[in-house]
């Protein structure tokens, strides 16, 4: 992948640990870095993050390649691998630090965001309304480095059992053709 080709998007959806193991999965994404942003605070850690006092979304930077998968095919890996009707929510995960939101990186992103949206909505795929936010992106904090790659390295988890290896068979299952092949069988 040539750098010169990149991207940057940001999207929160409760526990970055979650979005982390499903995109670092894709082909295409380059990187990806489980932080914090949309809040009021320099430098938060994840201590002052969980107060809900913050502002901050627990979320991933995820740098990829738009030649090899598009922000929108993102997005709908995204809306597929959280509840984007719960406001502050994400199963038993409650908080501002746990809503679902896209922090755009450009006005292309703001307008693929939308359509997006509105096409999901459209869809009904969902008995309720989608409460993703769409903002501008913000300063983002590299969570602490435990929470890096965090299903790698701690997979046997309860956490991680209930919540995350769920969206990963969900990712296999649907999406295996998107799928970097040496991380087909992360589980």
């Amino acid at each position: 992948m040539s750098s010169k080709n990149l991207e940057i998007t940001t999207l929160a959806g409760g526990y970055f640990w979650c979005l982390e193991a499903v995109f670092e999965q894709v082909y295409g994404v380059k990187e990806i870095v489980s932080g914090y942003t949309g809040g009021n605070v320099q430098n938060p850690s994840y201590e002052s993050v969980c107060t809900g006092t913050t502002g901050h979304a627990e979320a991933v930077k995820i740098t990829f390649d738009p030649v090899l998968i598009s922000f929108k095919v993102l997005l709908e890996l995204f809306f597929v691998m959280h509840d984007p009707t719960t406001l502050n929510r994400q199963g038993p995960d409650v908080g501002t630090q746990y809503r679902s939101a896209i922090f755009f990186h450009n006005l292309q992103q703001k307008i693929v965001s939308r359509e997006v949206i509105d096409d999901l909505e459209e869809s009904r795929l969902w008995e309720n309304p989608i409460v993703t936010d769409i903002e501008p992106a913000m300063e983002f904090y590299e969570a602490e480095e435990y929470h890096q790659e965090y299903y790698r390295k701690n997979p046997g988890l309860t956490y991680c059992t209930i919540m995350i290896s769920p969206k990963l068979a969900k990712l296999r299952k649907y999406y295996s053709k998107m799928l970097y092949k040496k991380y087909t069988r992360l589980d």
